[in-house]
């Protein structure tokens, strides 16, 4: 059923947002951006859950509504931060940290960025206009290293999805990594480690990307991991090549150069720090 076809049946039947975030568990305001065309890729998984509605029995769905407000979780944020979309009877259930698949992830609203580490959520919040910016820096750098050596590697920038450990219970979305296997390279994005890592830090994640990721990325097969922290201006980069991993600090001055490609790229740390002084202390 195409999501026109869907709209006309919502218009028909004279089902408002909120009525069809009832029968469903999908919040009326996904629910407004997938009809109006504000979210151009749906999940299949909402897709789903609104044909099961909207192409099938209103009273099947009707009960379910009532069984979901009895339970007491009525509101769109309860919804989106409480719950995940169960696939397989389009409402939303309570699971336990560590407990989360793969099948909740693809299941979540479009709006709400996640990772998934051991079966656990971890939310993301918008990086700011300065954490983009230094990502934009460093996928720059790499990317005309590459093309200029006609190298087969692939440098991308968040958000794209990491299925590190090729299991179902972790998905990352690294703030930039390269790919040098281009066998891991699959539809969703990469099955399987990369070669390189770099996070950006912030408020919000600097204790996962200073310890849990770290600690993931180094056990799937990382090669080289770097954290450039904006606030101390400082770049820590880890070689797991090597025997002894020793962490490397040094300021945001010089070039640093990027192991994987044996010392031959240097990324350009005045400018990561020129475009700290520049947009680092915008207002929000």
């Amino acid at each position: 059923m195409t999501i026109k076809e869907m709209r006309n049946i919502k218009e028909t039947r004279g089902y408002s947002y909120a009525k069809l975030s009832e029968y469903t568990g999908i919040p009326a305001i996904t629910i407004q951006k997938i009809f109006t065309g504000r979210t151009k890729n749906p999940r299949r998984a909402t897709l789903d859950a609104l044909e099961r509605v909207l192409g099938g029995d209103e009273g099947f769905f009707i009960g379910k509504a009532l069984s979901y407000e009895r339970s007491g979780l009525t509101s769109d944020e309860d919804r989106d931060n409480r719950y995940l979309l169960k696939e397989d009877s389009a409402y939303y259930m309570e699971k336990q940290d560590g407990e989360y698949t793969l099948d909740d992830y693809y299941a979540l609203p479009e709006e709400r960025r996640v990772e998934l580490i051991d079966g656990v959520f971890y939310d993301m919040s918008t990086p700011r206009f300065v954490h983009q910016d230094i990502v934009q820096i460093v996928t720059n750098s790499i990317y005309s290293h590459i093309k200029k050596n006609k190298g087969r590697c692939k440098v991308i920038g968040s958000p794209s999805d990491v299925q590190l450990d090729c299991d179902n219970k972790t998905m990352l979305q690294p703030d930039v990594y390269v790919i040098c296997d281009r066998d891991k390279i699959k539809g969703f994005g990469i099955y399987g480690s990369p070669d390189f890592v770099l996070e950006v830090l912030s408020p919000s994640t600097r204790k996962k990307d200073m310890t849990i990721k770290l600690n993931k990325y180094w056990s799937a097969g990382v090669r080289e991991y770097w954290i450039i922290d904006p606030k101390k201006r400082s770049l820590i980069t880890y070689d797991f090549t090597e025997e002894d991993v020793i962490p490397v600090i040094r300021p945001l001055t010089g070039m640093a150069p990027v192991a994987i490609f044996d010392g031959k790229l240097e990324i350009d740390l005045d400018e990561i720090n020129e475009a700290i002084d520049e947009f680092g202390d915008l207002p929000s």
